[in-house]
């Protein structure tokens, strides 16, 4: 009996992955109503690691959002159709963490602006701590990286820089500022990952 379920789950596994194999490759292929069933398939889970990320249902929703949009425009780089999911979920961590660095500049405005607007946001006490305990491990964990990475980073989500502005103070190409941007936000999930894991 057991062997007969195994292999129905299998089956049901094979199908299920099967058929998100199709949606994905339909989706590829331009079919908005593929890539509307993986958004309702996705969606609830999708939600979850996101709450989990940003502890604020509303934040929740709105990366929830922000990670199917940016999915949908980027899923022809998708190459590994099975991995869709797993996709997503870097998608949702690196959005995260992005959210996250640009809340940080909130985050060291003047003490008595900064109570005042947690004051009034509504969170309880608990979600508070939470939210700045996750600050300062962004923070922590920033500081844990190379010099460049760190002047990288600040200088783009702290400052505020464009890319232009950051071309011109760190004397570098407009590709050459990107591609340190791209390299310093996976140096940051990876100390982020290693710091959450210990």
């Amino acid at each position: 009996m057991n062997a007969i379920l195994d292999v129905e789950t299998q089956s049901d596994s094979q199908t299920c992955q099967l058929t998100v194999v199709s949606l994905v490759r339909a989706a590829q292929a331009g079919d908005r109503d593929a890539f509307g069933q993986l958004f309702e398939r996705y969606r609830p889970g999708i939600v979850s690691l996101a709450m989990k990320r940003v502890r604020n249902a509303d934040e929740a929703e709105e990366l929830a959002q922000d990670v199917f949009v940016q999915a949908m425009q980027k899923l022809d780089q998708l190459r590994v159709p099975e991995a869709f999911g797993g996709w997503l979920r870097r998608i949702v961590h690196r959005m995260a963490i992005n959210r996250v660095t640009r809340r940080q500049g909130a985050m060291s405005c003047d003490p008595f602006v900064l109570e005042a607007t947690c004051l009034s946001s509504g969170d309880s006490p608990d979600q508070d701590a939470a939210e700045r305990e996750q600050a300062d491990d962004v923070r922590a964990a920033v500081q844990r990286l190379g010099k460049l990475d760190r002047q990288t980073l600040q200088a783009f989500y702290l400052r505020g820089q464009t890319l232009l502005q950051m071309s011109d103070a760190f004397d570098a190409p407009v590709g050459t500022i990107k591609r340190r941007l791209h390299v310093a936000r996976k140096r940051l999930a990876r100390e982020m990952e290693v710091s959450q894991a210990v």
